[in-house]
């Protein structure tokens, strides 16, 4: 693989990465750069804002990197400068055997790799599809326009794009089995030292090891692990250790699906980043389902890593499929970019289609269609007798899933002596445990219908129909 300037800056999550890895060039912020021709290593120290340097160590052969920043950005902009620097011929690299430090990382990224087999040869892609969805392989990149066969130089250039876009899609296929084995390893860690430790220091516990799959370019799973110890923390102290039991181990499934098959859309989109809408749109084999679409409940949570998910529930009223009766369209923005008012209500409806991201059970979707005319109308369909079939049919096919919606026929929001509230069926005798309790006036009042996400222990409402009227 080319190790130069352009193929660095192929590999920077963002432009931003690669201009402020640029502004880091800079040997007198680096006490410390070294390198080992044999190995094809290079390491340094770069002196940041704080006491100690940062120690930086990157792979030429392969663009693979590691910095000690709290940066979640893979390559930071730390690694961009160390590789810019050597790149350019910077003759402050001392030759040397790699210290203890960068030995480690080595061990811990090659371990039982066995060698990489080589990538198979991939359609041209443009850099701008690459860097906008970095882990997606490079069939899912759009191609670029038909090229002119007698302009050798348009030709070379398509062919350069394509090796680079193979070699990225098998960097960053490496990195997540690296990212599945290192965490596989910290799973079997907290096992053998025990939950109850685990659960005492579930944050700092999993904040490292989230901060570890963020470098090996699994931010999605990054995200969802550095999440977890809220999710523990909401439970009932007496429910925290099954609770932990349960993540742990879901966290493994996903790992090990993952690896069985690295080329599912919705694996990779658990693990590393969802495809562009672009490429969604362009589709042929993502899912459609057409109807009446009622908004639930728009759910905003502000997450560790100072971004902000709001997740738009909707319901199909319509819907001849039970599998696409429900969709979820997500949105993720910096913290610092305020609160966005959502462009739904609880209660609003439209006719149109969804589009949902390919899944064995989809539920993420975009609005691909709207109608601009007022919906006909339309009643919320038929539960099924017991509720948590559905939650039980999603597990079965993704048993890595944490909340499922569910359908609730008609029933009753009910109380017992230790003032803990359910959901109890008029028919068929499902009693489900609520995660709050709801308006007081809906205490004890006939609902015709609800909608709620069903995590395995609790059940988080998002909208009930009494007898008059919807309700969020």
């Amino acid at each position: 693989m080319a190790f130069d300037a352009q193929a660095i800056q192929s590999a920077a999550p963002d432009p931003a990465s690669f201009k402020a890895g640029q502004g880091l060039v800079k040997p007198a912020k680096w006490p410390l750069r070294a390198s080992n021709a044999a190995s094809g290593l290079i390491w340094g120290e770069c002196q940041g804002s704080g006491a100690n340097p940062y120690r930086v160590v990157a792979d030429t052969t392969d663009l693979g990197a590691k910095c000690s920043c709290p940066s979640r950005k893979f390559p930071c902009k730390h690694s961009i400068a160390l590789m810019l620097m050597k790149a350019a011929g910077d003759s402050g690299f001392a030759e040397a055997e790699p210290p203890d430090w960068v030995a480690d990382w080595v061990g811990r990224r090659r371990k039982g790799s066995g060698g990489a087999p080589a990538a198979a040869p991939q359609p041209a892609a443009s850099s701008a599809a690459i860097s906008a969805a970095p882990v997606a392989p490079a069939e899912d990149v759009p191609a670029e326009p038909e090229l002119d066969p007698n302009d050798p130089k348009a030709l070379a250039k398509a062919e350069a794009a394509a090796k680079r876009a193979a070699k990225l899609a098998e960097t960053n296929r490496l990195a997540l089995e690296g990212a599945c084995a290192e965490l596989e390893g910290w799973i079997h860690d907290q096992i053998r030292g025990g939950l109850t430790l685990f659960l005492d220091d579930a944050q700092s516990r999993c904040r490292r090891i989230a901060a570890r799959m963020a470098d090996a370019k699994a931010a999605a799973l990054a995200s969802r692990i550095d999440e977890a110890p809220a999710r523990l923390m909401a439970l009932p102290t007496e429910e925290r250790l099954e609770g932990a039991v349960k993540e742990l181990g879901k966290l493994l499934l996903l790992a090990r699906a993952w690896k069985a098959a690295p080329e599912d859309p919705e694996l990779r989109r658990e693990m590393a980043t969802a495809e562009t809408r672009d490429s969604l749109l362009d589709s042929a084999e993502a899912p459609r389902s057409s109807g009446v679409w009622e908004a639930l409940a728009v759910i905003t949570r502000t997450r560790k890593d100072g971004l902000i998910a709001q997740t738009s529930w909707f319901l199909n009223l319509t819907a001849e499929d039970p599998a696409l009766r429900f969709a979820a369209l997500q949105d993720v923005f910096p913290a610092s970019a305020g609160r966005r008012s959502a462009p739904f209500s609880a209660g609003d409806r439209f006719q149109g289609e969804m589009l949902f991201y390919p899944a064995k059970r989809p539920l993420r979707a975009v609005i691909s269609q709207r109608d601009p005319k007022e919906p006909p109308p339309a009643s919320w369909p038929a539960a099924p007798a017991d509720p948590l079939t559905q939650a039980t049919e999603r597990l079965l096919a993704a048993p890595w899933t944490l909340d499922s919606p569910i359908l609730l026929g008609p029933g009753r929001y009910l109380s017992d002596a230790r003032g803990r509230v359910w959901w109890k069926a008029e028919q068929g005798g499902a009693v489900l445990p609520l995660s709050e309790a709801p308006e007081k006036p809906l205490m004890g009042l006939r609902l015709t219908a609800a909608a709620g996400l069903w995590n395995g222990a609790r059940l988080e409402m998002l909208a009930a129909a009494p007898e008059w009227e919807s309700v969020s």
